[in-house]
């Protein structure tokens, strides 16, 4: 090389940002997409002392740097504080410190940098809209689990188009019972709807909490979802992830005989059946199961919920009335089995391979509160609430108190019942009551953000399962309907930034220091998910890996996530590691089982999808009415107060009510009438109450404390 090329290329190196030359750390923990500017802003640095990177040592400098990815410019110094006094991280086997840059709010691309051990972390932007292409990614995973169409290249993507899938003989659109195998007058046209999970079976009962976290998605982050995803729906003038639920919701409504009977479940009757890649290039026969009380049940919950939410659409109102006949239907035919305590538990004898549709008698006692709920919201009928009354106890967070993040579709109903107009008063006050004593007491530490967590994200051991991911987002939701319905607003703060830190540790702030998302190096990812178990994307495909195979799998999917209890106890990791650390990406089928570490499910996703929801955008504050509140028109008075209040103010679409500090439910959900309305608490003892005025969503809008003296 001559000397004037070397001069060159020496002075173009050190013109280049250090980020380009500095080892990508694998102590250095950030969300690898970025974080909103108001947002806090927390890395985590890592030493690993038990599992599979015990060999690998750090020590971090004593001042840590933030700096622009851009100019190379430090913005930021600090030195990093060390976490729970240098003890080791039990879930993890970590020691670390954080790094607070929660400062810095200036929009643009940043790392984290020690200058010591010249480490960085990946790059990420700060901005206001740094997870709108995330989203995007995550919901088309849908699009790719369609089943019954042909996934175009211009939506699908060079790597991912495939023709249409399941329409052979005897497949979907001609389905025979699994039962009576030969009889042809008992074929069905069952096509359509989505791949449950990594294999192309597709249940009822599956598809509930996702239909549910869906539209509550949609129902609360309206403004995070645009007609942009490029499936073939887009363009349409009604938000993409409403087709990707109606396209369900369609199978679901095939599903559904027209007595209200429910058919459990439909797919393969073999393992080695329909289990080529691409979906297009399976020709084997397909069955459906039989009608199944928990199916029902499940169906009145999505097609009542779906009523509601699709009633707003303009042009989709022939549909939620159709959905809501058909939930009525379900409803009257499922009644006299809850009613006489005859419900089918063994729907599923596991001939149609291969996950168990059924639920137990509680699960479906519980979830049918649930269905009984969105239809009173539906229809206001006084038949529905009744049922809601009597079997209220029956719910596990009523009849217990436990508020936990595995039942997040009843937890929703619930809440969702103390904003309904007309709601029976004692027994919102009984929901409120629960919710407020759980919550407050904490006995198990996932209400609200603490340092229990080295990666900021604590969830209870017992969570760390297969398909651990659901909780882990689950638990953020948790939090954030905490702050929805105004639960303990002084600590919505902490609620909100629980969620905030759910939702880095899918984005990389775990100790695998992974993007727990598949192949989104395109979108920011710097380490991601490279592999998914799931049948088109199988090992030895050509989707196998993102980076070792022509195509990889598309963007976006969740994966299951780490596993403690997983069965494969001589392979390490994911065995006999950390908790957090039971995590190996991989897709090997059978003996070594990686569908209990990577394989996704819509149910998973969609619980992600809620979570992510909720940071994707600026959050405003908007009825479903279309009205927005402005707390300047708002006047209440005098406080404190002898007992009698003044409202002000013009407040279509909205609602409200009053809780004394103890969570008794004082005043009930009430549209104020007039722009001048009176509040009578002449009757309630001196003391603490909250005035909550709430959107048609059941948003809190404006909380304030209200002292009667």
């Amino acid at each position: 090389m001559n000397s004037r090329l070397r001069f060159f290329m020496v002075k173009m190196a050190l013109c280049l940002p250090v980020f380009q030359f500095a080892q990508i750390s694998p102590f250095i923990q950030v969300d690898q997409f970025g974080y909103r500017p108001q947002s806090a802003k927390v890395a985590v640095l890592s030493d690993p002392q038990i599992g599979y990177n015990r060999s690998q040592t750090y020590q971090p400098a004593g001042s840590i740097q933030l700096r622009n990815a851009t100019t190379d410019v430090v913005v930021y110094e600090s030195s990093p504080l060390l976490w729970n006094d240098g003890n080791m991280h039990d879930q993890s086997g970590d020691k670390g410190w954080w790094f607070d840059f929660s400062s810095i709010q200036t929009p643009g691309s940043y790392f984290v940098y020690d200058p010591l051990n010249q480490q960085r972390s990946a790059v990420f932007e700060i901005g206001e809209n740094v997870y709108q292409e995330i989203l995007k990614a995550a919901g088309r995973m849908y699009y790719y689990n369609r089943c019954g169409i042909e996934k175009k290249e211009d939506h699908a993507g060079e790597a991912w188009f495939d023709e249409s899938s399941f329409d052979h003989p005897l497949q979907d659109k001609n389905c025979r019972y699994v039962n009576d195998r030969e009889n042809e007058s008992l074929e069905k046209d069952l096509s359509g709807g989505w791949f449950d999970a990594g294999d192309y079976n597709k249940y009822v009962t599956f598809a509930h909490s996702t239909i549910h976290n869906l539209l509550w998605a949609y129902q609360e982050s309206s403004s995070s979802f645009d007609d942009n995803w490029n499936i073939p729906e887009s363009g349409n003038g009604i938000p993409d992830i409403l087709d990707e639920i109606k396209w369900e919701l369609d199978w679901l409504l095939k599903m559904t005989n027209e007595d209200g009977s429910v058919h459990i479940k439909m797919g393969s009757i073999d393992f080695s059946d329909n289990s080529m890649a691409p979906p297009s290039a399976n020709t084997d026969p397909r069955y459906y199961g039989p009608i199944c009380s928990s199916a029902a049940i499940a169906v009145v919950s999505m097609f009542a919920h779906a009523a509601k939410v699709f009633a707003d659409i303009p042009t989709m109102e022939n549909y939620s009335e159709l959905l809501k006949q058909k939930a009525v239907a379900a409803w009257e035919q499922v009644l006299p089995q809850l009613i006489n305590g005859e419900l089918d538990e063994g729907c599923d004898d596991g001939t149609i391979k291969a996950g168990d549709a059924d639920w137990d008698t509680t699960l479906q006692q519980e979830n049918a509160v649930t269905a009984a709920i969105h239809l009173f919201d539906l229809t206001g009928l006084d038949e529905y609430e009744q049922y809601i009354i009597t079997n209220l106890e029956q719910t596990e967070q009523i009849s217990t108190g436990f508020w936990g993040a595995y039942k997040t579709a009843l937890n929703d109903a619930l809440l969702l019942y103390t904003t309904i107009a007309g709601a029976d008063v004692n027994t919102v006050q009984t929901i409120v009551e629960s919710v407020f004593k759980e919550a407050d007491n904490n006995w198990n530490g996932y209400f609200g953000f603490n340092d229990l967590d080295l990666y900021r994200s604590f969830m209870p051991d017992w969570s760390y399962h297969w398909g651990s991911n659901s909780p882990k987002a689950g638990y953020g939701v948790l939090n954030i309907q905490l702050v929805k319905y105004g639960i303990i607003p002084e600590r919505d703060q902490s609620f909100w930034l629980k969620g905030e830190e759910q939702l880095h540790y899918f984005h990389g702030v775990n100790p695998l220091g992974l993007v727990l998302l598949s192949n989104m190096y395109d979108l920011g990812g710097d380490r991601c998910v490279n592999e998914i178990y799931h049948t088109w994307f199988a090992d030895g495909t050509q989707w196998d890996h993102a980076l070792n195979s022509p195509k990889g799998p598309p963007p976006g999917y969740v994966t299951g996530g780490p596993n403690m209890s997983f069965s494969v106890a001589d392979l390490s990791p994911p065995s006999g590691q950390p908790m957090q650390k039971s995590y190996l990406d991989f897709n090997d089928n059978w003996p070594n089982n990686s569908w209990e570490i990577s394989e996704p499910a819509i149910y998973y996703q969609a619980n992600y999808i809620r979570l992510l929801a909720a940071f994707s955008n600026a959050r405003t504050t908007t009825s479903t009415t279309g009205q927005s509140f402005q707390e300047s028109t708002f006047e209440i008075g005098p406080n404190p107060t002898n007992g009698m209040l003044i409202l002000k103010g013009s407040f279509p679409g909205f609602a409200l009510r009053v809780i004394s500090a103890d969570g008794r439910m004082v005043i009930p959900f009430i549209k104020p009438p007039a722009e001048r309305w009176r509040i009578d608490l002449t009757k309630e003892p001196s003391g603490l109450y909250l005035l909550q005025l709430m959107d048609d969503a059941g948003n809190t809008v404006h909380s304030e404390k209200i002292i009667r003296k």
